[in-house]
């Protein structure tokens, strides 16, 4: 699914596009899709705008003026796709990438509509149905089980102590296991994790409790600034993500080693191998990133 960096240039998109405009009726076409009662769709959706677009970890916040928020997961094959037949310019898509980028909509894989008063509208498609949106009140959102839970913001404020005090609680977990953790840090996955242990010199299959303060320092700070960057390249190139253009990222291609199995370390020219940590597909340099 996403990582951080993807969720964040959509978010990005979408706020530029969405926000301000009021909307005017939610057709759902699948339950599971849109975890809200018809009763409080049309009391607090139908006819009131958006305020703001905001992200928490891999989770889309769409604030609005009721007092509630569309709170959004886009999983493995969740997309939106805005459309405004009267500027096609402005169309865009983020998420995973099909034919619904290019296709009429909604199509078999529509799931949700918000239509606008402008007669523009948003999409939300999910192949497979594993994706969300659910109604909640904007300030009951800290209290959600799954959004309390979730760890430090890398990209936001000073996240480091409370990253540290999380991961002193799971001292026997091998590191790559803790940074996709989202209870220990927010928004890392497979390949921001695998760039961030690169970037401290860290094998993945250390266990917490052998690692220093400033190793684990280093590696918060290796995979803040691989995100960061990821985040101005407009993501990554994943085969499962699209932007908000719907085009892809192009992170991928100044990676380190995510998929860069046989290929030379950029940073000290032994082969970059792929092994298997935490049910994972892990790509290292073993010479740079032993395990001790």
């Amino acid at each position: 699914m996403p990582e951080l960096p993807e969720v964040e240039v959509i978010r990005s998109g979408l706020s530029e596009l969405i926000a301000k405009k009021t909307i005017e009726k939610v057709n759902v076409l699948n339950d599971k899709s849109f975890q809200a009662s018809t009763s409080s769709i049309d009391v607090f959706v139908n006819n009131s705008t958006i305020l703001s677009v905001k992200r928490r970890a891999k989770i889309l916040l769409i604030e609005l003026s009721s007092g509630y928020s569309l709170v959004i997961h886009l999983k493995m094959t969740g997309q939106l796709l805005f459309r405004d037949n009267q500027n096609k310019s402005k169309n865009f898509a983020g998420g995973h990438p099909s034919d619904s980028f290019l296709s009429v909509l909604p199509d078999n894989h529509t799931r949700v509509e918000l239509i606008f008063t402008d007669s523009t509208t948003l999409f939300f498609n999910d192949m497979r149905k594993f994706g969300w949106i659910k109604l909640l009140p904007t300030t009951e959102l800290k209290e959600e089980k799954f959004i309390a839970k979730l760890g430090p913001e890398p990209l936001i404020g000073n996240p480091t102590p409370e990253y540290l005090k999380r991961m002193s609680r799971h001292p026997k977990s091998l590191v790559k296991a803790a940074l996709l953790n989202q209870e220990i840090v927010a928004g890392i996955g497979n390949i921001y994790a695998d760039e961030a242990l690169w970037g401290a010199m860290i094998h993945p299959k250390t266990r917490v409790e052998n690692l220093s303060k400033k190793q684990l320092e280093n590696i918060l700070n290796a995979a803040i600034e691989v995100m960061s960057f990821s985040i101005n390249k407009g993501g990554s190139t994943d085969r499962n993500y699209l932007n908000a253009k719907g085009e892809k990222g192009s992170y991928l291609t100044f990676a380190n080693v995510f998929r860069k199995e046989g290929k030379p370390c950029p940073r000290c020219g032994h082969v970059i191998e792929k092994i298997r940590v935490a049910g994972r597909g892990t790509h290292i340099c073993s010479n740079c990133q032993q395990l001790v």
